[in-house]
């Protein structure tokens, strides 16, 4: 299997998990508790974020070694301007059809925090990044970590990673903290935050999940670069780093079935708690990711060369789940799979709100209908590859 479609698939497998796990019903769903999320603090966004540094990295250091800095920039600005338009564009079809659809402004409300078509300011504050609506925050960050990653990847190319990846460190670092709160409380009160109105709104401390994204772009621009033979850092006969990621996932395991329960004892999780924030990629979350990511990667570059019957058998059962074709087709359309994802967990709580309480059954069939819908614009997208091209008209026959 190609490097890149193993990537695609993962991208995919993401992003169907994302889609569940946005749906919202009254009661709740079942499918949400099939999870790897529940097993770990490790969550589809996190995987989502790094995948895009990686192939970021990959694409543009490419880039840039054969047609300068300059090219490579422009195209990430390029992209990043496309990515914009889709944000902005997805907030606007929501705002449109708050508009058209009975109730939908009392349903939404808490997802949209009141925004409307005629709040200029509120629609600055969106434009700006400043307020983000619940489940389109994901594209903005991604926003600014392109505008930034030429300079990232540059400096990678010229033999700097290392200063990258411990600036990174330290602006993660910055992020626990709380030094962003500086800027960001003086800016939220002159925006009238109040029990009222809302100021700045987000779901991601942009300060502490830039390491994921930039950890991504490193890989990524040393892997085109050459500097790195995957196969030899994943080595089956190097073990120790892979027994220590399992150790750590393993600690982690019993501590995220109390808290996903609400089992972990209040003395425990007034301390754990501090080192737990999602928001900010809590220490808790960057050792459980960087141990599962390292895991996930050497059995899919070691596991398959390794002596013992079991580890090649999880290889094979790993890499052969991202092989599906409906996983790698979502994946090669992420970001904008990732827009219309967001339209249709928002029809969906809006249909939810307006009925009685579904059953488990019910609920079960629109989660597996949506899953379908998922691929409708990666299926547009290809058309052509499934329908073929379309023919041109014979030419005329004169005299």
């Amino acid at each position: 299997m190609k490097r890149l479609d193993l990537i695609d698939g993962m991208r995919g497998y993401f992003l169907v998990f994302m889609l569940l796990n946005h749906l919202v019903f009254a009661g709740g769903l079942w499918l949400v508790q099939i999870n790897h999320r529940n097993l770990a603090f490790v969550e589809d966004a996190q995987g989502f974020v790094f995948l895009s540094g990686l192939l970021s990295g990959m694409v543009y250091a490419r880039k840039m070694m054969k047609s300068g800095y300059a090219v490579g920039r422009d195209k990430l600005w390029a992209r990043a301007l496309e990515l914009y338009r889709y944000a902005m564009g997805i907030v606007l079809v929501i705002l449109a059809l708050q508009l058209l659809l009975p109730g939908a402004s009392v349903i939404w409300k808490d997802w949209l925090g009141g925004t409307r078509l005629d709040d200029p300011l509120r629609l600055g504050t969106i434009a700006g990044f400043l307020f983000q609506p619940t489940f389109m925050d994901i594209l903005p960050q991604y926003i600014i970590y392109m505008v930034a990653a030429p300079v990232v990847i540059w400096l990678c190319i010229i033999g700097r990673w290392r200063t990258v990846a411990i600036a990174s460190l330290l602006v993660w670092m910055t992020g626990q903290l709380g030094l962003h709160r500086l800027v960001t409380y003086p800016l939220d009160g002159w925006l009238g935050a109040s029990p009222q109105k809302e100021g700045i709104r987000a779901s991601f401390n942009l300060l502490g999940w830039q390491i994921v994204f930039f950890a991504g772009i490193i890989a990524g621009s040393l892997t085109s670069m050459k500097k790195v033979e995957w196969k030899e850092v994943f080595h089956p006969d190097h073990t120790f780093l892979a027994k220590m990621s399992l150790a750590v996932c393993l600690f982690f395991l019993p501590l995220r079935l109390l808290t996903a329960h609400g089992l972990m004892p209040g003395i425990v999780l007034e301390k754990f708690g501090l080192m737990e924030v999602r928001a900010d990629f809590g220490p808790v979350y960057l050792l459980n990711f960087a141990a599962a990511a390292y895991g996930v990667a050497w059995l899919l570059i070691a596991g398959p060369r390794h002596d013992h019957a079991v580890i090649r058998r999880i290889a094979s059962t790993l890499a052969g789940l991202f092989s599906l074709r409906y996983l790698q087709l979502l994946g090669r359309h992420s970001l904008q799979i990732y827009v219309w994802h967001v339209l249709i967990v928002y029809v969906i709580f809006y249909v939810d709100g307006r009925t009685e309480e579904l059953t488990q059954l019910t609920k079960t069939m629109i989660a597996l209908g949506s899953l379908a819908l998922l691929s409708l614009p990666a299926l547009w997208r290809e058309r052509d590859r499934f329908l073929g091209p379309p023919s041109s008209p014979a030419p005329s026959v004169a005299g």
